[in-house]
C-alpha cells in the first residue's frame, strides 16, 4: 500500500495532525537554519549572546516537555495543540520584527515552550486515536515530519534572500494558519487514563511517571538514540565542512547530506517498518536499531583510519573517500532512526499503560533532551581532542560503542522483562472474550513478538475492567535478579 493510501486509511483526526507534522516543521525549518547568522550578521550581536539566546529556545523547549505534557494530561490535548500554535505565531512575529536582546529572548523562550506544548499533546493524540495502529502510524508520522525538514530549509533560502524578516513573518503566517485550522477541525481529545487520576497534583503524577515499571530505564537506555541521530546536525556538518571548506562546496555538501538523510526516510520508512515488525518484533527491531545507528559510523571510522594509515594518499582521493563515508553514515542513521522510531512511540505508550500518556512522552524527552544536550558536548570535545592529537578517528569510534551499549542495554531490560505490560493489565485482557491472547514477554534480541504492548482501548464510553482472573503471566519481580528488583 502506498504512503498516501495507508495516509488516507486513518481517520481524519490522525490525518490532520500527520498533515500538521509537515506544516509544523516546514514553519519551524525554513526560519531555524538562518536564526543565527541572522543574530550575528544582521544584527551584529556577540557568538556569545548568539548562544543564549538560541540556548534559551532549546532549553525552553528541551527541558519544559514535561510541563507540556502534564498541561495536555490535565485540560486536554487539542487546548495544548492549539496554545502551542498560537505562541510560536507570536514568537515567529516578533523575532522577524525586533533586534533588542531583551525581546529575542523573550520571543526565542516563546517558540521554545510552544514545542513542549504541542509535541507531547500531539503524539498522545495519534496514539490514542490510531489504536492498534500505533505502530503504522508513527511510521507515517516519521515521514511527514522528515518532510517538513528536507523542504522547509529550501523554502526558507529563497524567502531570506528577499529578507529574513519576511522570511519570520511567512513561518508566523503558517503557524497562525494551523492554529485556526485545528480550532475549527481538530476534535477535542483527552486521554483514556484520564479522571481522578488527572486530577492529582503535579508532582504526584510526575512520581507516579517516573516510577513506572521499566519506563526510567528504558528513557536512559533510549537517549543513545538521539545522541547518534542527531551528529546529523552536530558532527556530520561539521566533517563536512572540514572536508569541503566554509565556502560553496561546503555548503553544497551539508544540503546534499540533509536531502540524503530526509531522502532516505521518505522513502524507506514505511517498507522498513513493515519489515522489521515482520522479522523483528518490537524488541528485536529498538534493540537492532541502536546497533545500526552505532554501526552508521564505521564508514567514516574506516576512511579517517585508513587515511591515519596511508597519510600518502592524494588529497583528491582522500576527499571523494570522505565525502562516500560521509553520504553513507547520513544514509545509515536514516534507516537506523526508521528502525527505532514507531516501536520506541508504541513502547512509550505501552509502559504508560494508557495513563498519563502525553505526561509520559513529555518526561521521556526531558530525559533524552538533557541527553542530547551533554553527548552534543561530549562529541564537540571528542572531536577537537581527536584532531589536536592527530586521531580524526575516535569520535566515531566512541559513538559506535554508544550505539552498542544502549543496544545492549535494551536487550538486557527486555530480556528480564522490565518492559513487560504489568500482570494486572495481562489478567485483564486475558478476560475479555473478544481481544487478543495477551504478550506475556517481550522476547529478546534474535525473537520474534508482533504484539508489543496491549492495543489503546476503543474510542467512546469509559468500560468497567472485567474481573480479574488469577492467572500468572508475568515473572514474580522477587524472582528477579538484583539489578532487575532495583528499578
Amino acid at each position: 500500500m502506498r504512503v498516501l493510501d495507508r495516509y488516507r486509511s486513518f481517520d481524519r483526526p490522525v490525518q490532520l495532525l500527520l498533515l500538521n507534522q509537515l506544516t509544523i516543521n516546514l514553519g519551524f525549518y525554513m526560519l531555524i537554519p538562518y536564526l543565527a547568522d541572522h543574530l550575528s550578521q544582521g544584527l551584529g550581536l556577540s557568538v556569545l549572546m548568539v548562544g543564549v539566546i538560541l540556548g534559551v529556545r532549546n532549553f525552553s523547549q528541551q527541558g519544559m516537555f514535561l510541563v507540556g505534557g502534564s498541561l495536555a494530561d490535565r485540560f486536554g490535548y487539542k487546548p495544548m495543540i492549539v496554545a502551542g500554535c498560537a505562541l510560536r505565531t507570536g514568537g515567529f512575529t516578533l523575532i522577524g520584527l525586533v533586534d533588542n536582546v531583551p525581546a529575542l529572548v523573550v520571543a526565542s523562550a516563546a517558540t521554545g515552550f510552544a514545542g513542549a506544548l504541542f509535541n507531547p499533546a500531539v503524539r498522545a493524540y495519534i496514539a490514542r486515536d490510531a489504536g492498534e495502529r500505533r505502530v503504522e502510524a508513527f511510521a507515517l508520522f516519521s515521514i511527514f515530519y522528515q518532510a517538513g525538514i528536507l523542504i522547509g530549509p529550501i523554502v526558507g533560502l529563497a524567502l531570506t534572500g528577499i529578507g529574513f524578516a519576511v522570511t519570520c513573518l511567512v513561518a508566523a503566517a503558517v503557524f497562525a494558519v494551523l492554529t485556526v485550522l485545528q480550532i475549527r477541525a481538530l476534535p477535542a481529545r483527552r486521554g483514556d487514563g484520564g479522571g481522578d487520576a488527572d486530577r492529582r497534583p503535579v508532582l504526584a503524577q510526575w512520581r507516579d511517571v517516573a516510577t513506572t515499571r521499566g519506563f526510567l530505564p528504558f528513557s536512559v537506555a533510549m537517549i543513545g538514540t538521539y545522541v547518534l541521530s542527531y551528529q546529523v546536525y552536530l558532527a556530520l556538518p561539521l566533517h563536512a565542512r572540514t572536508l569541503a571548506g566554509d565556502g560553496n562546496l561546503g555548503t553544497a555538501l551539508v544540503t546534499a547530506l540533509y536531502v540524503v538523510s530526509g531522502g532516505v526516510t521518505i522513502a524507506a520508512q514505511m517498507k522498513v517498518t513493515a519489515w522489521c515488525r515482520a522479522r523483528w518484533g518490537p524488541a528485536g527491531s529498538l534493540s537492532r536499531g541502536l546497533v545500526m545507528l552505532g554501526v552508521a559510523f564505521v564508514p567514516l571510522l574506516a576512511a579517517d583510519g585508513l587515511l591515519v594509515v596511508l597519510p600518502d594518499v592524494g588529497a583528491m582521493i582522500a576527499t571523494v573517500l570522505g565525502v562516500a563515508a560521509l553520504l553513507s553514515t547520513a544514509a545509515l542513521l536514516a534507516i537506523g532512526t526508521a528502525v527505532v522510531l514507531p516501536f520506541e512511540m508504541d513502547t512509550i505508550v505501552g509502559l504508560a499503560r494508557n495513563r498519563l500518556v502525553a505526561t509520559h512522552y513529555g518526561f521521556y524527552n526531558t530525559v533524552c533532551g538533557v541527553g542530547i544536550l551533554l553527548g552534543n558536548a561530549g562529541t564537540g570535545w571528542a572531536i577537537d581532542l581527536a584532531r589536536s592529537l592527530g586521531a580524526p578517528y575516535a569520535p566515531w569510534l566512541v559513538l559506535l560503542v554508544i550505539g552498542l551499549l544502549c543496544g545492549f542495554a535494551l536487550a538486557v531490560l527486555y530480556r528480564r522483562g522490565l518492559l513487560t505490560a504489568p500482570a494486572e493489565d495481562t489478567r485483564a485482557a486475558q478476560s475479555e472474550p473478544d481481544s487478543d491472547p495477551p504478550t506475556t514477554q517481550l522476547w529478546a534480541v534474535g525473537q520474534h513478538d508482533d504484539s508489543p504492548t496491549r492495543p489503546l482501548p476503543a474510542i467512546g464510553a469509559a468500560q468497567q475492567p472485567p474481573t480479574p482472573t488469577p492467572v500468572e503471566t508475568t515473572r514474580p519481580l522477587a524472582d528477579l535478579p538484583g539489578a532487575a528488583r532495583r528499578w
